[in-house]
């Protein structure tokens, strides 16, 4: 009996000769949903030791994707329109696969041609951005819905994957700045093997896990706040609009309904039978706090920010009067006989030209910043002015910054952030 794999290698091959492929789409798609994913880059390796060529299956690689496109819009069905987030990471996930698929390819290429590492350094120098911007979309932005709900394993489990994935991205990038062809082939197939499983893990997951238990506020919300993260190789529509009303993580009470639980994916409901749920009920805004653009604080936590804060913070209004300073770690003093002082008055007399040149070219709006960098003894001050705006633009004050920086100019290297601090 003939294997599937043999099957598709067989459609493969009729594609190598020049046969439609709209006559073939059919027995694609059936053979597609038997095949998992991770083995098609291992037949078309198959096929280019059987003497197919990479430009040849590089073109396979592309029915594949689109293929398996339309597959997934089976999967999301026809309720999730171009611009939804979800419908984003489905279409991201569309172009890792084929990335993946195409690195793989090169791969095995290398052993015909040294030249063909031109290509692969090409493809593997744009593989970070997967971990900038979907990896970090999911993880910042998907994962505290899951875990508002008291599903925290999951969350856990796909970001140990992803930095798995984004550490084989940086050894292939390594062994192909050392041009080890053996080595560079290994961590080729080893990205590639982890770039495919990951899409694996997510399409049939993940994304099924979030469209049903996230509401149509939960996604406008993550709508009004992915630009900022960035997007791989794919932008989002407009054709996406929603008059929800935008429900942050915090804001919701993190209850599923039986009903939901049973339409997740089955591993999911393997995990949530071995464990009690127990959604975070944390009540994010207390009696007496200050609602700010992006949090909450109680007017005893802004002051204590402000005196841990490391550097002098100083801010003049809008009539130029000094009407605020922190005092953690200043190089220049400053007393409470200084609140109310005219900022011109606070700085010698031959300099006062400057800083009103400073605050008038902030209030039409001329100058964005300014910065001066002085010697004190031993220690190195970086002092910057920043222009205070409101919501319409308007001129509030300016804020002057100064921060001994001089342990700064001397870091090198890396320091991690679970490494043992010095005592």
């Amino acid at each position: 009996m003939v294997s599937n794999r043999e099957k598709l290698k067989e459609l493969l091959r009729k594609l190598h000769d020049g046969e439609e492929v709209e006559k073939l789409r059919n027995e694609f798609k059936d053979l597609l949903k038997s095949i998992p994913p991770l083995e098609i880059p291992l037949i078309e390796q198959e096929l280019m030791e059987e003497g197919i060529s990479a430009e040849e299956i590089a073109k396979m690689c592309d029915i594949h994707v689109e293929l398996f496109r339309e597959s997934l819009a089976e999967t999301m069905g026809d309720d999730i329109p171009e611009g939804h987030p979800l419908h984003t990471l489905y279409m991201e996930n569309d172009m890792i696969t084929k990335d993946a698929e195409i690195l793989n390819l090169h791969a095995g290429n290398l052993k015909e041609n040294a030249e063909n590492l031109k290509p692969l350094k090409e493809l593997a120098e744009q593989l970070p951005m997967i971990g900038v911007t979907h990896y970090t979309r999911e993880e910042m932005l998907l994962f505290p819905y899951l875990e508002r709900r008291g599903i925290t394993a999951v969350p856990s489990t796909l970001w140990r994957k992803h930095d798995e994935c984004r550490a084989k991205i940086k050894l292939l990038l390594l062994s192909i700045n050392q041009k080890d062809m053996q080595k560079i082939e290994e961590k080729t197939r080893e990205a590639s093997k982890a770039m495919m499983d990951m899409v694996f893990r997510e399409n049939n997951i993940l994304y099924p896990t979030l469209k049903e238990l996230l509401s149509e506020g939960e996604w406008v919300a993550i709508r009004q706040q992915e630009d900022e993260m960035g997007y791989y190789k794919v932008k989002p529509s407009d054709e996406w609009k929603s008059k929800a009303t935008p429900l942050h993580p915090y804001e919701l009470k993190g209850e599923i309904t039986s009903e939901q639980i049973s339409n997740l994916p089955e591993e999911i409901k393997t995990i949530l039978a071995k464990k009690t749920l127990q959604p975070d009920v944390y009540t994010m805004v207390r009696e007496g706090d200050i609602p700010l653009d992006t949090g909450f604080l109680s007017p005893e936590e802004i002051n204590a920010i402000f005196k841990t804060i490391p550097g002098g913070i100083t801010f003049i209004d809008s009539s130029n009067r000094v009407r605020f300073f922190s005092g953690f770690g200043r190089m220049f003093k400053r007393t409470p006989s200084v609140l109310g002082r005219p900022v011109q008055f606070c700085h010698p007399p031959k300099s006062v030209h400057m800083v009103n040149k400073i605050l008038q070219e902030f209030r039409e709006g001329k100058r964005n910043a300014a910065e001066f960098w002085i010697q004190v003894g031993k220690k190195f001050v970086y002092i910057r002015y920043f222009p205070v705006r409101g919501k319409n633009g308007e001129y509030l004050g300016t804020l002057e910054i100064e921060q001994d920086i001089t342990k700064i100019k001397n870091l090198e290297g890396e320091k991690r952030l679970l490494e043992t601090e010095e005592k």
